[in-house]
């Protein structure tokens, strides 16, 4: 279990080294965050950035949680869950997700959506214990090209 779960309200070398650690873990399709990356995350309104610590103050995992509003309600998607892979099975995603469910509920939010990656065996019976539904959707993505 880990000793504090906190909202991160500023990038620091520390955040910095912990995501060059912990991105790696979650995909090999983006790199981790630059500094200034970080630090337009924890800027930004809409979007809060979730840490779990160790009782030795190490950053042991993150979650983003994004609430926005919309004509029909206000929306909650949790993006980016990851917990150091030394780490997992200690309770530090249920902590983290538990936060984030709390806080969504606190902002209006009526429900909670996220994706994971199938091969993420152990993060989606952590959802499914947690009480996600698997939803039944089409779901859609427009990939920018980028030309150089």
């Amino acid at each position: 279990m880990p000793s504090k779960i906190e909202i991160i309200t500023q990038a620091d070398n520390e955040l910095y080294q912990a995501f060059q650690r912990l991105i790696p873990q979650l995909t090999n399709n983006n790199p981790p965050p630059s500094l200034n990356d970080l630090s337009a995350l924890v800027r930004d309104s809409s979007s809060t950035l979730i840490a779990a610590r160790t009782e030795d103050h190490k950053l042991a995992g993150f979650l983003t949680l994004v609430i926005y509003h919309v004509p029909t309600g206000v929306r909650a998607i949790i993006e980016d869950v990851i917990v150091d892979e030394s780490l997992r099975g200690q309770g530090i995603g249920e902590a983290l997700m538990r936060f984030a469910i709390d806080l969504a509920r606190s902002k209006g939010a009526g429900n909670i959506s996220l994706t994971s990656n199938p091969i993420r065996e152990s993060a989606n019976k952590l959802y499914l214990k947690m009480g996600f539904k698997k939803r039944e959707t089409n779901a859609y993505q427009y990939k920018f090209v980028t030309t150089q």
